[in-house]
């Protein structure tokens, strides 16, 4: 399947029947209103279908299955190993449908079908089968008391947990909520943004499928002010847990203070930094990794490496290694297996980072590669590949997360000025460092403030890894062991025993 080409794949959308209505209970329903909103296909910015909007409405249905399914315990009361079962079996399920999967991202968000077929797919389907493995491989404790009692420390499902996802890695990220919450008990109920709903919609299905109770997996589309803004304030959701931008993680922490003290985890915006020394050991392979570092998923990405630091004595040398990769990524025809870079999300989405290269134009950056909208003519909203050079710290292009394939870089001097320079930055999602000193590449990973340190590479890891950020990158952790505690109480159990 990974080896069609265009026309194959073409053929294979018009075959598609897309999913369009909110999932709760166990069914596929429309909006309590009968609202809907229109899911644009950024390739070509036709309609590709009208989806169900929901509102407050169709919220507290949903958190009333909910809570309905983890108070009878349908889920939460099965053994680890039949819960394990069921989740090995959605991921099956999910590699099974892995082509439509692939597809669905793709035609929703405009990214390369190679990338969503090669990574989202398969990712996603790993991450529900690693957190299902990991159901029974978990312990309680006996804590080391007196010996007239019998001391428990056990966790416990939080209960109703409401997941916000943001576009840009729509079925990944769900998956990074989904796999920890539903593994530890918990009911769900997935928010995925207006701008990229289908796949969530999808795997809703195939999780009842799998035999994922009815009421304990729900999918509400809509848009964040309306079932967004319900799920973060209402009585009966225990957690709250978001991808998205620092301005509204902040706001949906104000939520949890405002309504019941759900639990609040955000995973925010990044600014991260691209630290390349003098003495990295290979300039080329680091060039060739900066420029896919900021234009993958075009360059939609939390960790993006959009600020690129580079030692003074060998900056004019790397930028002419980096240009000549940069010139690779070109905009082209999602559907096409041979494009790298595809569309941005929306219109919206493409103006912001237009503006944003015009900003960096009156500041006084110099640009140095593309800086326009291409592919007009076919009615998407492509921008090419853009890199800045002389960016100062106090320039927006520095300090403002851009969200789209927008290259900002600065000279140092020294590795001291480089962590200054890579920390100088509200948030603290990632970074990387390119050294073959190995005191350099500890001292300087130790001093970076960020969830992530890259050492000789950008975007390393796995499920077995922890992600998430430091400062206004966010709280919590996705994937990894310690994903599965955001979603677990603690509870300590005294017993006390006859003398």
């Amino acid at each position: 399947m990974s080896d069609m080409n265009l026309a194959q794949w073409q053929y294979r959308q018009a075959q598609l029947t897309l999913p369009t209505q909110a999932f709760i209970d166990g069914s596929y329903r429309d909006a309590v209103h009968g609202a809907t909103f229109e899911c644009i296909n950024p390739a070509n910015g036709q309609l590709l279908a009208n989806v169900a909007a929901c509102d407050a409405a169709d919220a507290e249905l949903a958190v009333k299955a909910a809570r309905a399914a983890f108070n009878d315990r349908r889920w939460a009361g099965q053994s680890p190993k039949e819960r394990k079962l069921v989740l090995q079996r959605f991921a099956e399920l999910m590699r099974l449908h892995r082509v439509e999967l692939a597809l669905l991202e793709s035609l929703d968000m405009g990214k390369p079908i190679s990338d969503a077929m090669g990574y989202d797919a398969p990712a996603a389907a790993n991450c529900i089968a690693w957190n299902g493995e990991a159901i029974d491989k978990l312990y309680d404790e006996v804590a080391p008391v007196e010996e007239g009692a019998l001391a428990l420390v056990t966790r416990e499902p939080l209960g109703v947990v409401a997941a916000i996802v943001p576009w840009n890695f729509p079925l990944v990220m769900a998956c990074w909520k989904l796999g920890p919450a539903l593994a530890t008990g918990n009911s769900v109920i997935l928010k995925p943004s207006e701008k990229s709903p289908l796949t969530a919609l999808r795997i809703a299905g195939i999780a009842k499928e799998a035999g994922i109770p009815d009421g304990v997996f729900n999918v509400l589309p809509g848009f964040g002010h309306t079932v967004g803004e319900a799920l973060a304030m209402h009585m009966d959701v225990d957690c709250i847990t978001f991808t998205g931008s620092t301005r509204v993680g902040k706001h949906l922490v104000e939520c949890s203070g405002k309504s019941n003290l759900k639990r609040a985890f955000m995973e925010c915006g990044g600014k991260s930094p691209n630290i390349i020394l003098a003495d990295a050991p290979d300039l080329d392979a680091a060039a060739k990794s900066a420029a896919a570092a900021i234009f993958y998923n075009q360059g939609e990405v939390c960790t993006a490496a959009s600020r690129l630091l580079v030692q003074n004595s060998i900056k004019s040398d790397f930028i002419e290694r980096l240009l000549v990769h940069a010139r690779e990524w070109v905009a082209a025809d999602p559907q096409d297996p041979a494009t790298r870079i595809g569309a941005m999300v929306d219109g919206i989405q493409m103006e912001q980072v237009l503006r944003y290269i015009e900003i960096g134009k009156q500041e006084g950056a110099r640009l140095l590669l593309g800086g326009e909208r291409t592919r007009e003519e076919s009615g998407g909203f492509y921008i090419a590949p853009t890199i800045f050079d002389e960016v100062t710290p106090q320039m927006r292009l520095f300090r403002e997360e851009i969200f789209g394939p927008v290259l900002a870089i600065t000279g140092f001097d020294t590795l001291e000025e480089a962590i200054a320079l890579g920390n100088d930055t509200d948030y603290g999602l990632a970074a990387a460092i390119w050294t073959a000193d190995l005191n350099k590449a500890i001292k300087g990973s130790r001093a970076l403030r960020a969830g992530t340190v890259f050492v000789n590479n950008w975007d390393g890891g796995d499920m077995t890894m922890p992600f998430g950020g430091f400062k206004q990158s966010g709280n919590g952790r996705d994937k990894s062991l310690h994903a599965l505690e955001k979603y677990t109480e603690l509870k300590s159990t005294w017993i006390q025993l006859e003398s």
